[in-house]
């Protein structure tokens, strides 16, 4: 008969599992990770997670909704840390691709995958939409102060998709080391230049 566990127990195998999943899931996949692989991983019996998880997709979601809060805490840190438009977006980019570059099994994962379902999974939604907030409420900064005109929306998409390309190189191997921050400097600088308000 399988032992009672206390919260704190459910609470440290369901880290480790997540744990192990992030990094299992974002070398071979998800559709290459089974659960008893990552029964294996930690060291138990294949039905082991399904006393913490429903299955698979439902570890997943766990992985990428932590994934989205510690990433969107990150940016929330940087703009809390500074004053200024410009400051909060030099700030909020370089703990962009900070993170990035220190969690990249998580970062593949929230970025480059597609979760199935994901209305099943309110933590993981909520999570996302948190993370997308952060990533726009700097170009909200700047629109206020004036530095620039346009749609949030879209210039925040322009900015994400510069710092996600340079992260993307980054972890490609394909710029010099500390490249990517150099580059989304680069890119903040020019795009800025692009949406300042016309004199």
């Amino acid at each position: 008969m399988p032992r009672v566990l206390s919260e704190t127990d459910v609470a440290d195998f369901r880290e480790r599992l997540c744990e192990a999943a992030e990094r299992l899931f974002a070398e071979r996949g998800p559709d290459a990770v089974t659960m008893r692989q990552l029964a294996a991983e930690l060291g138990v019996s294949p039905m082991t997670p399904y006393r913490y998880f429903e299955d698979k997709d439902d570890i997943l979601a766990a992985v990428r909704a932590n994934g989205f809060s510690r990433f969107a805490e990150a940016l929330e840190t940087a703009r809390a840390s500074v004053v200024g438009a410009r400051a909060v977006g030099s700030a909020v980019g370089k703990a962009y691709v900070e993170f990035a570059l220190s969690n990249p099994h998580a970062y593949k994962l929230m970025f480059d995958f597609n979760q199935p379902n994901t209305e099943k999974y309110p933590e993981l939604v909520a999570a996302g939409l948190r993370a997308r907030k952060t990533m726009t409420a700097h170009v909200e900064d700047a629109l206020k102060e004036g530095l620039m005109e346009g749609d949030l929306q879209q210039i925040g998409l322009m900015f994400w998709a510069a710092v996600h390309g340079a992260v993307i190189l980054d972890l490609a191997g394909m710029l010099p080391p500390g490249g990517s921050q150099q580059l989304f400097q680069s890119l903040d600088a020019a795009l800025t230049r692009g949406v300042r308000p016309q004199d």
